[in-house]
């Protein structure tokens, strides 16, 4: 028989299959009495509501919700998944109920970038779990460690400006998205891995393609059957990237292993795969060894805190610039306020953010209208629940939309699309998960552990931007005119890189 007929005939037969097994499970569902479900719209046989989601699925279920309310229920291919958008309902989920939903579904992008769940961003709830987030924790993210790797940070930025203030000399224009993201790679490798990085391994490039491939909705996380085929080429996809993250990370743990005699010197700094290294060849651990670390822990770890560090914080400061400079009053009220507190005369140092509320509530309402992971990441409900009387089955996947709650109007009145960061005045909204109007890293169990490093670099990044430069977007376009769309992944970016002309104004 020819080869086309073969595959012909195959995917019919699956398809035959997929309608069967839609056919059950709806039935299973409505075999289950009186059960009301949050309100949602109808789907199509199989895909469910799959084909709603879209490019930019956070904006497209945005619009979903002002029809069927904040509390949304959605048939994603076979899996039953609510999409919340009110901070009411958030706390609900992410405080109140919090237990129930601390878990995560089983993804293909967990296999390969999460080396089957054995870091803390993929890894499902339980003990192990949480023995993993006490490691993070107690021995890599305590306010001593991110004291302990001050100096590089400011010795980062600081070369970071001089290589910008040489284009500003020149009057170039220059990829300001291609700076961050490089300063942002620099810092992380010398944090993370205690060097710069590795010429023969392109890390910034590998960790985004991961990022775009690990955001994708995989239509085989949604409708398993059909996950042999791999209609999408993701699975394709995500073995060859995951291989290549994989041999990154390999050599870098084989050069830690290497030089392991000079982290006993005392002038050396240990980074954080010394740690997770000398945690993993103790003979006991603080955790009763109740948690028995493994190469592959090490790596999923690793790869866990690199993404955290380098790409949601380059493109958080992505984000903030872009908004300063296109509002230049914005940018004039950032600046009075550097002038005022650290002058012209120098750069900004760490002990001067504390002083620089105003960059604050920029840097809030940045993060309120461009959060990096909009839909945060899916938990799964471990139980069945009741949540303002509605079903939540178990094993439904949650989605807590952060981006249309920061565009709520209810919330932050008509001018919810306006970049204003005086909103924030006298007004506390806390952004560390305690106020869920705000929740850039989430809240409660699953919430960014990273959050408080992350902030750090963020702040100092930006403020060192905004004090050492103006910036003049290229051939005379008006701020006002810069366009900030998005690019969908587990983070969203911006879609296009950000260009633009630095001028100096610093006296030194």
């Amino acid at each position: 028989m020819d080869s086309s007929w073969i595959t012909l005939f195959m995917s019919l037969f699956f398809i035959a299959i997929l309608f069967l097994f839609s056919y059950l499970f709806l039935k299973s569902l409505l075999s289950k009495g009186s059960y009301q479900l949050p309100p949602g719209p109808y789907g199509l046989p199989i895909l469910g509501n799959l084909h709603r989601l879209g490019d930019l699925p956070h904006q497209n279920l945005q619009k979903l919700s002002l029809k069927y309310g904040p509390i949304m229920y959605m048939r994603l291919g076979l899996v039953p998944a609510i999409v919340v958008t009110s901070p009411e309902l958030a706390e609900l989920i992410l405080k109140t109920h919090d237990i129930v939903f601390a878990s995560r579904s089983i993804l293909e992008s967990g296999k390969y970038f999460g080396y089957e769940q054995k870091g803390l961003v993929f890894k499902q709830y339980g003990s192990a779990w949480r023995n993993i987030r006490k490691l993070c924790t107690l021995h890599l993210l305590t306010n001593s460690k991110i004291e302990s790797f001050k100096s590089t940070r400011e010795s980062e930025v600081r070369n970071a400006v001089e290589s910008i203030k040489v284009a500003a000399d020149g009057q170039v224009l220059v990829n300001l998205s291609l700076i961050v993201e490089s300063l942002a790679e620099d810092i992380t490798h010398k944090t993370i891995f205690g060097s710069l990085k590795n010429d023969r391994y392109n890390s910034k490039s590998l960790i985004q393609e991961a990022f775009r491939l690990a955001g994708a909705f995989n239509v085989a996380d949604y409708i398993p059957y059909i996950g042999p085929l791999d209609l999408q080429g993701l699975a394709r996809q995500m073995k060859s990237t995951g291989k290549l993250v994989d041999e990154f990370l390999e050599h870098i743990i084989d050069q830690h292993i290497k030089d392991h005699g000079m982290s006993q010197q005392d002038h050396y700094q240990r980074d954080f795969v010394d740690i997770l290294l000398s945690l993993m060849n103790a003979q006991e651990t603080t955790m009763n060894n109740e948690l028995k670390l493994d190469r592959e822990n090490v790596k999923a770890i690793s790869l866990d805190m690199i993404g955290a560090m380098m790409e949601t914080s380059a493109t958080t400061v992505q984000w903030a610039i872009s908004e300063i400079i296109k509002n230049t009053r914005v940018m004039k009220l950032v600046q009075q306020e550097l002038e005022t507190v650290v002058g012209l005369d120098r750069q900004v140092e760490e002990t001067d953010l504390v002083k620089l509320p105003y960059l604050d509530m920029v840097l809030k309402e940045s993060m309120r209208l461009h959060p990096v992971t909009p839909l945060l990441i899916p938990r799964e409900s471990m139980d069945d629940i009741y949540i303002n009387g509605y079903h939540i089955p178990k094993k439904t996947r949650v989605f807590v939309n952060v981006w249309a709650i920061g565009r709520d109007k209810q919330v932050w009145s008509d001018n919810a699309e306006e970049f204003y960061p005086e909103r924030f005045i006298e007004v506390d909204v806390d952004m560390r998960g305690k106020d869920f109007r705000l929740l850039p890293f989430g809240s409660g169990r699953r919430g960014c552990p990273g959050m408080q490093m992350g902030l750090t670099l963020v702040r100092l990044m930006l403020a060192q931007l905004v004090h050492c430069f103006n910036w003049e977007l290229p051939n005379g376009m008006l701020p006002h005119k810069l366009e900030m769309n998005e690019k969908w992944g587990l983070t969203v970016p911006r879609a296009n890189h950000l260009m633009a002309i630095p001028i100096y104004r610093l006296t030194k």
